[in-house]
């Protein structure tokens, strides 16, 4: 009986090992469909030449620097 109870564990062991490595993997491929922003690393008139999609933001406090940024869709009523 020792036997069969140590081959059980090893079993469940190896299963949560698989169920874990699917769900990583579901989630990493899930990263990768992600498109990079049109905006992102543009200097400032770069980012205003593409008004219709981009917007410069200049922070009000702090050391963080100016960066162009995607600019909010609006919604349809």
């Amino acid at each position: 009986m020792r036997m069969n109870a140590t081959l059980f564990k090893g079993g469940l062991g190896a299963t949560a090992a698989v169920a874990v490595l699917l769900v990583f993997g579901f989630d990493a491929a899930a990263q990768g469909t992600k498109k990079a922003s049109p905006c992102k690393g543009l200097d400032e008139k770069a980012c205003k030449a593409k008004a219709a999609e981009c917007r410069w933001v200049v922070p009000k406090k702090g050391k963080q620097k100016p960066y162009c940024r995607l600019a909010p869709r609006k919604t349809k009523p």
